[in-house]
């Protein structure tokens, strides 16, 4: 017969495990909750400093159904590569999506270089298309370098407005890159 006196071991060890499972539990979702809140923060700071600085972004954004912000890292020496986290706001709900992009490429590129995209979409459709499927660009070609830098259209082209712009960094670039944007499991 198994006396209490042999089974402490086995149930210390069995509520170790609970308690360590829980904590790291609990700091993966502080972590997830951090890295949102951040997402969050830089959006809203993308969003006002592309209200502020586009001339006509307040009538295209008041017009667009939903839109995306994104802060992305690009680096590259002859091959590029580039990365950021943002976040797809559905304008009727609020809903939030969190959404990760990725570059990659092969041309003139170098140096290295922080920007901002805003995407706008006029229908509801459109940005549901964007959230639930993500989106593919095929080709860039753009010579940024200084202060300020911006490409721009002034209205929605195909129910989409692309805006990125950047104060921060210095990159010479010309390639040819695939850029991918999804729905970040992790954070949703």
């Amino acid at each position: 017969m198994v006396t209490i006196r042999r089974m402490w071991p086995l149930c210390a060890a069995i509520m170790a495990m609970v308690f360590v499972q829980s904590s790291v539990a609990q700091e993966v979702s502080r972590g997830v909750a951090r890295d949102r809140a951040r997402a969050d923060a830089n959006a809203e700071e993308t969003i006002a400093e592309f209200l502020r600085e586009i001339p006509g972004a307040q009538a295209l954004f008041d017009a667009a159904a939903g839109y995306v912000a994104f802060q992305v890292t690009k680096a590259g020496f002859g091959v590029s590569g580039a990365g950021g986290t943002g976040v797809a706001i559905n304008k009727a709900t609020g809903e939030r999506t969190y959404m990760r992009m990725g570059s990659g490429g092969v041309g003139l590129t170098f140096g290295a270089s922080r920007y901002d995209i805003v995407i706008l979409f006029e229908s509801a459709q459109r940005f549901a298309n964007f959230v639930d499927g993500g989106w593919d660009s095929s080709a860039t070609a753009q010579a940024a370098a200084g202060t300020q830098s911006t490409e721009l259209s002034s209205s929605f082209f195909d129910g989409v407005a692309y805006f990125q712009f950047s104060d921060r960094g210095l990159m010479a670039s010309a390639d040819v890159s695939g850029t991918r944007f999804w729905r970040s499991e992790e954070l949703n």
